[in-house]
C-alpha cells in the first residue's frame, strides 16, 4: 500500500473525495514542474475545507500529523492562495480551504547586494522561493501593544508574505539606518531604493 506524506498507510479517500492526494495529484498535472504555476487565474467552485494547517512556525499538517515529504510542501505552496482573510490550495478543478495560523511562510535567510540606499535584499524561505524587498514585494514590520515585540514580514507573492525569522531580522537590524519618513524620523531598511520603517527613531533604547 502507498504511503501517506507523513511515511503512515493511508485510509485509502472514496473515489472523488476531496483529500490532499486528489489535490496534489490536480497541482502536478497543471504544473508540469513549470514553477509557480498561475493560481490567481484559476477559478474553479469551491470544492470544501481540508484538514491542513501550516502552523505560526510554517510546518505544514494534513489530518493532524506533519507533513514529511519536502517535495509535497513545496508542490503544495505553490498552488496556495489568499482570498479576503482565507487561504486555499487552488488547481483550475478544486478549490480547497486549508488553515493557515499567521502567515504561510518563513523567510529563513537574505542575501545583500551593494550597500546603503543602493543595497538589495533577497530573501530565501522554507519552501524554497526567493523574493527581492522592494516596491513590489515590502517588508512590514507589527509591533506587540503589550509588549513592544516586533513581528516582521515581507511579500513574498501575491498577497502571500513571509515572517521574517528572529536571526534573519537581527540581521536586518544591523544594516538599518535613520531616515526620515511621513515626516518623522525613523530607524529601518533599504531594498531596491525603498526605505521601510521598523521603530521611530525616539523610541530606539540608547
Amino acid at each position: 500500500m502507498a504511503k501517506t506524506m507523513s511515511g503512515q498507510n493511508p485510509v485509502k479517500p472514496s473515489e472523488g473525495a476531496l483529500s490532499a492526494e486528489s489535490i496534489a495529484a490536480s497541482a502536478r498535472a497543471a504544473s508540469k514542474g513549470r514553477g509557480i504555476p498561475p493560481v490567481q487565474e484559476w477559478n474553479p467552485p469551491f470544492s470544501g475545507d481540508l484538514d491542513m494547517k501550516i502552523a505560526r512556525d510554517g510546518t505544514w499538517f494534513y489530518l493532524g500529523t506533519p507533513i514529511g515529504r519536502p517535495e509535497l510542501v513545496r508542490l503544495f505552496s505553490t498552488i496556495l492562495r489568499k482570498d479576503g482573510d482565507k487561504y486555499f490550495l487552488v488547481t483550475p478543478v478544486e478549490k480547497a480551504g486549508i488553515v493557515v495560523e499567521e502567515v504561510p511562510f518563513i523567510a529563513v535567510n537574505f542575501e545583500v547586494e551593494g550597500s546603503g540606499p543602493d543595497q538589495s535584499l533577497v530573501f530565501q524561505t522554507n519552501v524554497g522561493d526567493t523574493t527581492r524587498a522592494g516596491a513590489d514585494a515590502p517588508i512590514r514590520v507589527e509591533r506587540d501593544e503589550a509588549t513592544g515585540e516586533p513581528s516582521p514580514y515581507v511579500l513574498v507573492r501575491a498577497n502571500l508574505e513571509a515572517r521574517i525569522d528572529r536571526k534573519s531580522f537581527y540581521r536586518l537590524v544591523e544594516l538599518g539606518q535613520h531616515q526620515e519618513h511621513d515626516g518623522e524620523d525613523w530607524f529601518g531598511v533599504y531594498s531596491d531604493g525603498i526605505f521601510f520603517p521598523i521603530i521611530p527613531s525616539e523610541e530606539l533604547p540608547d
